[in-house]
């Protein structure tokens, strides 16, 4: 069953991050290493759960 795609808040992504903290989160967005993210009228972020899932995917280390 594949669940269906939604827009993740910053403190929804941090979540499933972890508990990554806020400031890392922009830092990365600072340096081109964060995941896609959709900016909304009112500059608020969000990001696909789906864009999220590539991202991590990208990151794998093979052993």
């Amino acid at each position: 069953m594949s669940r269906r795609d939604e827009l993740l808040t910053v403190p929804q992504v941090l979540a499933e991050l972890g508990g990554v903290s806020r400031r890392t989160f922009y830092r990365w967005r600072e340096l081109g290493r964060a995941p896609a993210c959709v900016q909304l009228p009112n500059h608020e972020l969000r990001v696909w759960r789906s864009d999220l899932m590539a991202w991590l995917d990208s990151r794998r280390e093979v052993a």
